[in-house]
């Protein structure tokens, strides 16, 4: 018999901490949930005041069981699931299940798996928070009651299996939005003019700024050509040389919204695969017997707080100090500004150990974790360090009345840009462009003088990254719902992705038009961030969690009803792809599903033959010189190359096959990625050409 059980949420987990605590303490794993409202119906008791019906989870009765037996056995038992809202909701589940006093110090709760941080938590046991539970229950009701609502009458006015969510809905419509406002777009024409100037045999770049110290648009070629008439000569004089020293500081570490961002922009995972990597690296990694066992490697991945503790902050900078000198620490660091709703309610997401480094756990990691981790590390370990230094100039160049301007920087101390840098969606700019050492009265010379057309741009399509940094700065959702919500619309055939960005499809189109004109409030920006605000009064106390639930369903049940009386149905088509069914001879359409379009018989269900749909790349296949090459998708995603007689016809390659024949062995020639460019290459012989950027 064990004086004390611990029942945490994963079986990982319970390993580790069992290590930690010691032959006195059982550690059990609820598997999540035991109990959650039941999936078959709403579970919101809407004229009991809201009274939410809570049932055991299909599948969990086992596991009850196991936990009850335990808990018979033991003189106390703690409740040590994640320290957030759905953490805080598993404890209260449990509490009520298992019979503890959720009054008592039954609560423990640790930000990192570690054999220290689980130590000490024990040591300050405390009472289930119940305005923690209760603003868990409130989101839990207020999505039901708008998912479980909405979603039938859009499967009884539209087509079956779609879903209208809380977060999911205004994600939907910003995707939509930003499609409307590209299709509206009209590009303006605007030129610029670019001048490749040289002194003492060094050669760098400048730009037309303007005339008579002013800055001048260039709308059309005609103004173009008035400037390149006045250019008499190549000499430019050097009017003015701005010297300047700029600091460049570091990101914070990361939160969960930014870490979902740089993985997509780094890695190219998406959310839900580095939320999937994080959960394994906070619950724990075999390090083997001598470097500590099964340990977490990071602190806890679900956080809105950029707070690093005392603790972390002092190992960081004994690392820094060791490995690169006193010059790289970071002094007088300020806390970041803490964000508008952030719960603040632990830590950044950091390694758990500064001396930890990535390169000793890569024998121990899979590829995924390794890169993830790397990334935390590297962010956090940037974010305690000293700033760059950056040297930059500014040369204006005269030739009369007419002005070019040539920037350049030049990094004079490193700083956190020795470890890591930020990423961006945006077009990078180099902080290396170096120019030559010019000082006023110097004369240097135009080389080129080259006119350059442009055309504006409309607004760029959502990639994950883009779309969750918007929803978190305008207080869309939580940090937990991005990835999730992200994995919905895509499942319900709303976007699909292009070159990993979203776009609309006509069903998700459809669905958003429907909801902007029976609920308007559900697809509003301001709405849903004015209800998480709602809703985080509750977790503060200062809200009772039924009359904010109540305050929303009078007005929202009314545009239900309405909705139920006056939306039309609509008829999608399915769009004929040209072709008949080669197994029934039905014609064959475009059908939308969880990874895309491909391609089904009209006959279904009588008939339920599916292809993908192809694309050729205009290559013979090599093997059995009667089949076309074209572009396929594994299981996984990534796009390899086969033959289109498959499976009569088994030719496969990762790499591009491309028409033309080597000319040294008359062998396949493909497009093979080296180094980030792309290099031709030979399958039969070693004969290579050229790389391409």
């Amino acid at each position: 018999m064990s004086d004390y059980l611990v029942i945490v949420e994963s079986p990982a987990k319970a390993k580790t901490i069992e290590r930690y605590l010691g032959k006195k303490y059982t550690v059990k794993a609820s598997m999540g949930h035991i109990r959650d409202l039941p999936k078959s119906q709403m579970g919101i008791d809407v004229e009991n005041n809201y009274e939410p019906k809570y049932i055991t989870i299909r599948g969990k009765g086992d596991i009850l069981k196991e936990l009850r037996k335990a808990a018979k056995k033991s003189k106390k038992i703690f409740l040590a699931a994640d320290p957030d809202r759905e953490g805080e909701a598993i404890a209260w589940h449990l509490a009520h299940i298992l019979n503890v006093d959720e009054k008592s110090n039954c609560r423990v709760v640790f930000n990192e798996i570690t054999k220290d941080a689980i130590k000490e938590s024990f040591k300050h046991p405390r009472a289930i928070d119940d305005d923690l539970v209760d603003a868990q229950q409130a989101r839990r009701a207020l999505d039901r009651l708008v998912g479980y609502n909405i979603s039938p009458l859009l499967w009884k006015k539209i087509k079956k299996g779609l879903s209208a969510g809380r977060v999911q809905s205004v994600a939907m419509k910003m995707i939509v939005d930003r499609e409307n406002e590209i299709n509206d777009f009209k590009p303006e024409e605007y030129w610029s003019i670019t001048g490749q100037f040289e002194k003492d045999n060094e050669k760098f770049e400048g730009t037309f700024y303007g005339v008579n110290g002013k800055k001048t648009p260039l709308p059309q070629k005609e103004n173009v050509q008035k400037i390149l008439d006045q250019l008499t000569s190549k000499e430019f004089n050097v009017d003015k040389v701005v010297k300047r020293e700029r600091k460049r500081n570091p990101a914070p570490p990361f939160i969960t919204s930014s870490l979902q961002q740089e993985a997509a922009r780094k890695l190219n995972f998406r959310a839900r695969k580095t939320m999937m990597v994080a959960q394994q690296l906070y619950e724990g990694i075999d390090l083997g017997k001598k470097a500590g066992g099964i340990t977490g490697l990071i602190t806890y991945m679900r956080t809105d707080s950029t707070r690093i503790s005392d603790t972390a902050k002092s190992e960081a900078y004994d690392y820094i100090m060791d490995k690169y000198g006193e010059s790289f620490i970071g002094k007088n660091k300020k806390p970041a500004k803490k964000q508008e709703g952030a719960q603040d309610a632990h830590e950044a997401v950091r390694p758990t150990s500064a001396f930890r480094d990535p390169k000793s756990l890569k024998p121990v990691l899979s590829n995924d974790q390794y890169k993830l981790y790397k990334l935390i590390y590297e962010r956090f370990l940037a974010s305690q360090m000293a700033p760059a230094i950056l040297d930059t100039m500014t040369v204006h160049l005269l030739h009369d009345d007419i002005e070019f301007r040539a920037n350049g920087s030049k990094i004079k101390f490193q700083g956190f840009m020795k470890v890591y840098v930020e990423g961006t969606d945006d077009k990078k700019k180099d902080d290396n462009n170096y120019l030559p050492d010019l000082e006023e009265g110097m004369v240097v010379k135009a080389d080129k003088i080259e006119p350059n057309q442009h055309f504006t741009q409309p607004p760029p399509r959502y990639t994950e990254a883009r779309l969750v940094k918007t929803m978190e700065e305008q207080g869309i959702g939580r940090p937990s719902t991005y990835a999730p919500t992200l994995d919905t619309i895509q499942r319900r055939g709303y976007v699909s992705l292009d070159q990993k960005r979203f776009i609309p499809t006509e069903l998700g189109t459809i669905v958003v038009d429907m909801l902007q004109e029976y609920f308007p409030e559900i697809i509003d920006v301001a709405f849903t961030v004015d209800m998480e605000k709602n809703l985080d009064t509750v977790e503060e106390g200062k809200a009772e969690w039924k009359q904010v639930i109540d305050d929303f369903y009078v007005d929202f049940e009314k545009r239900l009803k309405k909705a139920e009386e006056e939306m039309a149905e609509v008829e999608i088509k399915d769009e004929p792809a040209g072709i008949d069914c080669e197994k029934c001879g039905h014609e064959m359409v475009y059908k939308m599903g969880r990874y895309g379009k491909f391609l089904a018989c009209s006959n279904f269900p009588e008939c339920r033959n599916t292809k993908p749909i192809l694309k050729e790349i205009g290559v013979k296949c090599p093997k059995c010189k009667e089949g076309n090459v074209v572009e396929r998708k594994s299981k996984k995603r990534r796009i390899f190359y086969g033959c289109d007689r498959f499976p009569d016809c088994d030719f496969v390659s990762w790499d591009k096959p491309i028409a033309r024949p080597c000319p040294k062995c008359n062998g396949l020639l493909v497009e093979k990625k080296v180094k980030k460019a792309i290099q031709v290459q030979c399958v039969d012989c070693d004969y290579k050409e050229d790389s391409e950027g």
